[in-house]
Formats: C-alpha cells, sequence, structure tokens
C-alpha cells in the first residue's frame, strides 16, 4: 500500500475544537511564501451560538512571559490575520487544497477549511534565541502561531486556556546557485618602515549546510621587519535585532587558534578547518538559533535571505556569519592605518572577514511551490484511510 500522509492535530477536547494542519514548516521562497492552510474540526454541541476563528499571528518575543508586570508585555506582534472558520464567509470561499478534501472527507459535516495566503514578504523567519541555564518560560524570538478559539465575535478577548494554540515555521531554504568564492585581501605598512605585510584569506564555497566544516585558505607574505606570532581564526554569527531601533549583536561559534609564526622576508600558507555547530555552543545566552518546534533539537540559525537588499523594512533577527582572519604581530610598533589626511592611528595586529552563507539545503521531497490543486488529478489520489494524525 501507498505510505501514508502525516496530518499535525492538536486539539482541547473541553473546548471542542480540533485543528489539523499537514505540515508545520512553511518555506519562503523568496517571490511568495507557502500559503497555511488547514481544516477545523468543531463540536456543535459546544459551539451553542458563538462563531469560530483561526488567527495566524507572528511575534517578537523579547523578554520572558513571566516578566509581564503592570500590563507591560514583553512582546510586538508582527502580523495577525485571521479567518472566520464557521459559520463560512461565501467571500472567503476558495479551491481546496488535496489534503484539505481528504480530511473533509474522513472528518465529516462539521470539519470546516481555513486559509492564509498572501503573508507579507518582509516578516522574518522563525528563530529562537537560546536561553540561559536559570531561564525559564517561552524563550525569546520570532515564532508564528495558529489559534483557534470560539467567540461571539473577533473582537472578544479570550484566554490562552481557551484556544487551541500549534506553533508553526517560517523557513527559508539554501539557494540553488550559491554566490562567488569568498576572498579577501589586505596590505599593512608598518611605522619608521616602507615595508609591509600582506594577508590573503578565501573561502572553498560561499554556501555551507549545517554541519559542514568550513575550509579557510591563509595566504601570508611577509615583507616587513615584524613577525607574525599567531594566527586566529574565528566563525561570527551576526544577528541583527529589528524592532524599535537596529542593534547587532554577534557571537563566535567556532574558533582556532595557532601558534603559527611567519618570519621577517617569509611566506606562509596554510588551510584551517573549523565546523559550527550548536553542540559547541549550547551554554551561550541569547545565540540565534532556528524556531524550535516543542519535544525537537534545532541548529544554529540559518543565514536570513533578503530579496530586496535595500528593503529596510524587515522588523525581527536577521542573521548572518562571517570568517574572521586575524594576525597578531610582535610588539616593537603598530602599522600604520590612515584614517584621513590628518589622522593616522596605530593598531597592532591585522585581520580580514569573510562572509559566507549557512542554511539547510533544500529537502528532496519539498512539494511543490505551485498550490496543490493545481496539481494533475492523474496523479494519485491520497486515500483518506492512511491519513496519519500527529498530536
Amino acid at each position: 500500500p501507498p505510505p501514508g500522509t502525516r496530518v499535525f492535530k492538536k486539539g482541547v477536547e473541553r473546548l471542542g475544537l480540533t485543528v489539523y494542519l499537514g505540515k508545520r514548516d512553511f518555506v519562503d521562497h523568496l517571490d511568495h511564501v507557502d500559503p497555511v492552510d488547514g481544516v477545523l474540526l468543531i463540536d456543535p454541541d459546544y459551539l451553542k451560538d458563538r462563531k469560530v476563528f483561526v488567527t495566524l499571528t507572528c511575534a517578537f518575543r523579547y523578554g520572558r512571559e513571566d516578566l509581564d508586570v503592570l500590563g507591560l508585555s514583553f512582546r510586538k506582534d508582527l502580523y495577525i490575520s485571521t479567518f472566520q472558520a464557521y459559520p463560512p464567509q461565501p467571500e472567503e470561499r476558495r479551491p481546496l487544497s488535496r489534503l484539505q478534501e481528504r480530511l473533509l472527507k474522513k472528518l465529516g459535516q462539521h470539519a470546516h477549511p481555513f486559509y492564509f495566503g498572501i503573508i507579507p514578504q518582509n516578516l522574518p523567519c522563525s528563530v529562537t534565541l537560546q536561553p540561559g541555564p536559570e531561564d525559564t518560560g517561552k524563550a525569546c524570538g520570532v515564532d508564528f502561531e495558529i489559534r483557534a478559539f470560539c467567540a461571539k465575535s473577533v473582537e472578544e478577548k479570550i484566554h490562552k486556556r481557551n484556544s487551541v494554540r500549534l506553533v508553526i515555521r517560517k523557513v527559508q531554504y539554501a539557494p540553488e546557485k550559491p554566490g562567488p568564492q569568498p576572498m579577501v585581501e589586505t596590505t599593512r605598512s608598518f611605522l619608521m618602515s616602507d615595508r609591509s605585510l600582506h594577508l590573503e584569506a578565501s573561502l572553498d564555497k560561499e554556501l555551507y549546510y549545517h554541519g559542514e566544516p568550513i575550509s579557510v585558505n591563509v595566504h601570508v607574505t611577509n615583507n616587513s621587519t615584524k613577525t607574525v606570532k599567531k594566527v586566529k581564526i574565528s566563525v561570527r554569527q551576526y544577528a541583527d535585532i529589528c524592532l524599535f531601533s537596529t542593534a547587532q549583536y554577534k557571537c563566535p561559534v567556532a574558533q582556532v587558534e595557532a601558534d603559527d609564526q611567519v618570519s621577517p622576508s617569509s611566506t606562509f600558507c596554510k588551510v584551517y578547518t573549523l565546523t559550527p555547530t550548536l553542540n559547541n555552543n549550547r551554554e551561550k545566552r541569547g545565540l540565534a538559533l532556528d524556531g524550535k518546534l516543542k519535544h525537537e533539537d534545532t541548529n544554529l540559525a540559518s543565514s536570513t535571505i533578503v530579496k530586496e537588499p535595500a528593503n529596510k523594512e524587515v522588523l525581527g533577527i536577521l542573521v548572518s556569519y562571517r570568517v574572521k582572519v586575524k594576525l597578531v604581530v610582535s610588539r616593537g610598533g603598530g602599522y600604520i592605518l590612515k584614517v584621513s589626511q590628518w589622522d593616522v592611528r596605530e593598531v597592532k595586529d591585522v585581520s580580514v572577514e569573510l562572509p559566507f552563507v549557512l542554511m539547510h539545503p533544500k529537502p528532496s521531497d519539498q512539494p511543490s511551490s505551485r498550490p496543490q490543486s493545481a496539481i494533475p488529478e492523474t496523479d494519485a489520489p491520497v486515500d483518506t484511510n492512511l491519513i496519519e494524525f500527529e498530536t
């Protein structure tokens, strides 16, 4: 027999509501985002004269829930959309996805579809900030949530306990065409000397998958009278927190310190390997991680790809990565860094940075981005008896 179709299910029996979703990860394809569609099963005996609503919310939580005092909330809703599932609105009717068709057939007359189609492009992806050992409650970060509830009107205030809530994620996968190979070089002259130190660094590619080692090629031409005493390589995560104002936080996630020396009038070439993983960084509070579902582990946050670099209205957390290569030079005079015609500063070490992308590959079984209703009926139908419900 064909494999079953996995469906995520969450319900509260005393509320007479159950939410069904075909998936919990919704992909941002840059030109559009997967629609969020599902089915709601309603108990008419509990409903009485009320209506049933489903809300999709994207929120930025920047403080612990148990710290909410004096009516102050440490969260900001970035996006809210509400769908009236029952009684169904004629103007809300749209073609059903194939999974919705099968679920409605299996669940019966008290099941009703819901659909959130147009999600704004400027919404961030799901990101969780790693809590410290003493932190309790829900972690800070950006999350998306489906919430179903019964009310006489959508304005009615509903307590969290009187709704069915299901966390979903907005995710991005690695682009099919990676960018050019990162490469950077710099030349530094020293005080009281016309001879220079040249540093060139490159990565073997621009795009890395989570858990993949990063090879950093370092080439030094030392024509100066100074000695390079150490070479320090680090992978840094940069998180731009865009909310009321923009702030950037950096955190090293992998580092190598080598006692490789480069004497005056000599050259040096070596490849260093680093692998940034969450396992080696679990104690770092505030580190950005990919959005987390309950009872599931996650990983370092994926790089954020923004369609329009000039789009400054993106709120949330934007993640990027860079490799920093630093040469520690012997004492006895720094090199010249000319900032302006009259401003000459003395700096001891030489360093460069190489930006790269860290993401998950697109799953091979990722369904087509076109609407499911557009799939030809010649495809093998999904038998409703083969639907497996995951609570």
